[in-house]
């Protein structure tokens, strides 16, 4: 924890950002992975075996690209460092479970707990940004 307390928000900010381009970056491997072992070139084939794994990075796609945006505004705009490690911390948090979660037969409580964690996170970050402007 000391380390944490120690870092500069653009540090904080490097800290979680990295995490969700590398948690993309694991999922979007899984995707290639089940193309290559289906034999498909796009898309998912209609193979459901690709499809869970595409719409789960696809996901984190809808929503890791705006988080790591946001992080990057509240560290130049020199938020406090624990407030960036908070934000980002609960997005990556949210973009895990969510994708452990996420199952094509029914909403699960992965599913919703790792949406709602995204949503506090973004909702966070984006009244955040609002009252800075005016600040």
């Amino acid at each position: 924890m000391a380390m944490f307390e120690t870092m500069t928000p653009v540090q904080a900010a490097a800290l979680w950002s990295g995490l969700l381009l590398l948690l993309m970056l694991v999922l979007s491997v899984r995707v290639a992975l089940n193309r290559k072992k289906h034999k498909v070139l796009l898309g998912d084939g209609a193979a459901s075996q690709i499809t869970l794994p595409g719409r789960v990075f696809g996901n984190a796609a809808e929503y890791v690209p705006v988080g790591v945006g946001a992080l990057a505004l509240l560290a130049m705009l020199a938020m406090p460092a624990m407030a960036v490690h908070a934000v980002g911390g609960v997005l990556l948090a949210g973009r895990l479970i969510h994708a452990v979660g996420l199952s094509d037969k029914k909403p699960t409580f992965g599913r919703v707990l790792g949406m709602a964690l995204t949503y506090l996170a973004l909702f966070t970050a984006g009244g955040m940004l609002v009252v800075h402007a005016f600040v």
